[in-house]
């Protein structure tokens, strides 16, 4: 039961990083300029193209980890 829960938590995690990712990395991938920098006048925010991987990183990781207690609780107990 601890595995369900813990890969749920997991699965729920990377869809909040990927999510993350695509609004702040993946939408805006043609406006970052020559230093990485991306500024949205409408909200006043400077988007950093170096936060986009650093996000993906985190989606792979939290997928990674969804599939291991996934797979680690369709083991069969002996």
């Amino acid at each position: 039961m601890t595995n369900r829960i813990a890969s749920v938590v997991a699965l729920c995690f990377a869809v909040f990083f990927g999510s993350s990712y695509y609004t702040q990395h993946f939408q805006r991938r043609d406006c970052f300029n020559e230093l990485g920098r991306c500024f949205d006048p409408e909200t006043g925010v400077v988007y950093f193209q170096e936060s986009g991987p650093i996000w993906l990183l985190l989606t792979v990781l939290a997928l990674a980890l969804g599939y291991f207690f996934v797979r680690k609780g369709r083991t069969p107990k002996e």
